[in-house]
């Protein structure tokens, strides 16, 4: 009866302690047998780590910047673009009357100015052929203009008429430059292929010929006050080219 007590006894502690230890084992697994992704990775003494750089090391030498480049002395500047390039030859006549324009009206650009008067030429010549005055007079200095006008009238009166077509403009140059006074000049030498023909009252043909291309050169004079803030130029002089 005692050895059964006993064994009775035996096994009610033996089954307590199995599950208390059931019981610690399953919370002890709760909080530390399960990984919330943050964990740092397990610790390798074995895994490769890039060594440290000296101080001297992290410096980043900057373009230019080696001893040798900083011992020497700084390069020359370049040499500015030819400044009247594909409109005066270097150390030209026309070059200095075209640097004289130019310090005296800083806004001047002799391309441009050549596009400008290529315009004017064929407007001129159009104007001159119709009679239309009030083109001129924009275009033309005072004694220009008087000049053209008499001869319009004159032509007018006879009852003539002028008939004018540009088939182009071959080329267009400057010629001379140079500032008089206040006034700065600029003559362009102009050659064009043009027809033109002049016909009386009766619609006969007294001057030129309404079929032939004819090979014209003119050379004018342009101006304009270089001192003044109005930039149009006008047309004071004309001359037939050779």
């Amino acid at each position: 009866m005692v050895a059964e007590s006993m064994r009775d006894v035996f096994d009610i502690y033996t089954i307590i302690f199995l599950a208390l230890a059931a019981f610690i084992f399953l919370r002890l697994r709760s909080v530390l047998g399960q990984r919330t992704g943050r964990e740092r990775p397990p610790y390798d003494p074995y895994a490769a780590r890039e060594p440290a750089r000296p101080a001297a090391e992290k410096v980043v030498a900057l373009p230019n910047r080696t001893p040798e480049a900083v011992a020497q002395k700084p390069a020359a500047p370049a040499e500015p673009v030819e400044r009247w390039k594909d409109v005066a030859e270097p150390g030209s006549a026309v070059a200095s009357g075209l640097d004289a324009i130019a310090a005296a009206a800083p806004d001047f650009d002799a391309k441009h100015f050549l596009t400008g008067a290529r315009a004017a030429y064929e407007m001129i010549v159009n104007a001159y052929a119709e009679g239309d005055r009030r083109t001129l007079k924009n275009l033309l200095s005072r004694e220009v203009y008087d000049g053209l006008e008499a001869a319009i009238t004159e032509r007018e009166k006879r009852g003539d008429t002028v008939e004018s077509r540009f088939v182009s403009i071959d080329n267009a140059e400057i010629a001379a430059a140079e500032v008089r006074a206040r006034n700065a000049q600029v003559t362009v030498r102009f050659q064009s292929k043009l027809v033109s023909v002049t016909r009386d009252k009766s619609g006969n043909v007294i001057d030129g010929n309404a079929e032939k291309v004819t090979d014209v050169t003119d050379v004018w004079t342009f101006a304009r006050d270089a001192s003044s803030r109005d930039p149009n130029w006008k047309l004071v002089a004309t001359e037939a080219g050779q």
